[in-house]
């Protein structure tokens, strides 16, 4: 499907959705928009083709899990188009990017508006924490660290079959603290899977805070290139280096583009948070103002109203 939008559009579009959407729910998960805007952003609108979405705009509500007795079961995989030979495959790792990855959705064309309004909300596909069901996801990916090895996996039995299509892996750095991660990248190596690239979002941030506290990782492109793949490494936030960085020549192995970003980036106010960043939730409504005006000013938009609370 074809966008009008610049992708330098769509990112500013995602942190202005996210914001907006984190002022009248009382949080969210601000600092993954303001990492991942141009990541997300240039995988929907530039770096993988993708057919026309094959569920509709507005989510359907959860159909519960796959079984025989439940033919109509989907994932949510149809708001990137359908499975077909020619098409990119995306897996987003971090389900805690749902979010995010909704707005982009939304920003795209892909999503009606009215389904980020079922965010969270008993018995809608549209989760918090994003699964196999929700929309642009196809696989659930809520354990840390198992993203690379699904997507490793499906992208060799694409290229064994002949699909001209590649399998790209959207991830946030906490996965290299994981072995599994590791594991995939020497397999996908040694079996010369090279359908397969991977876009990590290098923000040194995660749940309990700065990376580095919760355990050092050390060089991880050095450990990447050591596992066999080809790694680079690039500012997220500079659209240029990632279309440079996706036209890495990897022949005969993985491609990891790992994406130096700030998870303040549009919204400098967050780093009064520093390094508790990860779910954003106001300690007052006095913060929730404050943060408001001068997010909203950061953003160039007018500061969301408040006054029925929010909603």
């Amino acid at each position: 499907m074809q966008n009008s939008k610049t992708t330098e559009a769509v990112a500013a579009g995602i942190r202005k959705r996210v914001f907006e959407h984190a002022m009248r729910n009382n949080g969210g998960y601000l600092s993954q928009a303001c990492s991942a805007a141009e990541q997300l952003a240039f995988l929907y609108n530039e770096a993988l083709t993708l057919g026309d979405p094959t569920l509709p705009s507005i989510p359907k509500p959860f159909g519960g899990v796959p079984s025989a007795s439940n033919p109509d079961y989907h994932t949510g995989a149809g708001y990137n188009g359908p499975f077909e030979p020619q098409n990119d495959r995306l897996f987003i790792a971090p389900a805690h990017y749902a979010l995010v990855a909704y707005a982009t959705l939304i920003e795209v064309g892909r999503m009606d508006a009215k389904g980020l309004e079922m965010f969270n909300k008993d018995g809608s596909s549209v989760e918090m924490i994003g699964a196999e069901h929700s929309p642009g996801m196809e696989v659930h990916n809520g354990t840390l660290g198992i993203g690379f090895s699904t997507g490793a996996g499906l992208a060799y039995g694409r290229k064994r079959r002949g699909d001209t299509g590649d399998v790209c892996v959207f991830m946030s750095d906490g996965e290299v603290q994981e072995g599994q991660t590791w594991e995939a990248v020497q397999a996908a190596a040694h079996h010369r899977i090279d359908n397969l690239w991977a876009l990590m979002d290098v923000n040194d941030q995660q749940c309990d805070g700065a990376m580095d506290s919760v355990m050092e990782v050390g060089d991880i492109a050095t450990k990447f290139t050591d596992f066999g793949a080809v790694c680079v490494e690039v500012d997220a936030h500079d659209l240029s280096a990632l279309r440079e960085a996706r036209q890495t020549p990897h022949e005969g192995r993985p491609l990891i583009i790992l994406a130096r970003s700030s998870p303040t980036q549009g919204m400098k106010f967050l780093q009064k948070r520093f390094p508790r960043l990860h779910y954003v939730r106001f300690k007052s409504e006095e913060e929730r103002a404050e943060m408001n005006i001068s997010i909203a000013a950061e953003l160039g938009i007018d500061p969301v109203d408040l006054t029925d609370g929010g909603h």
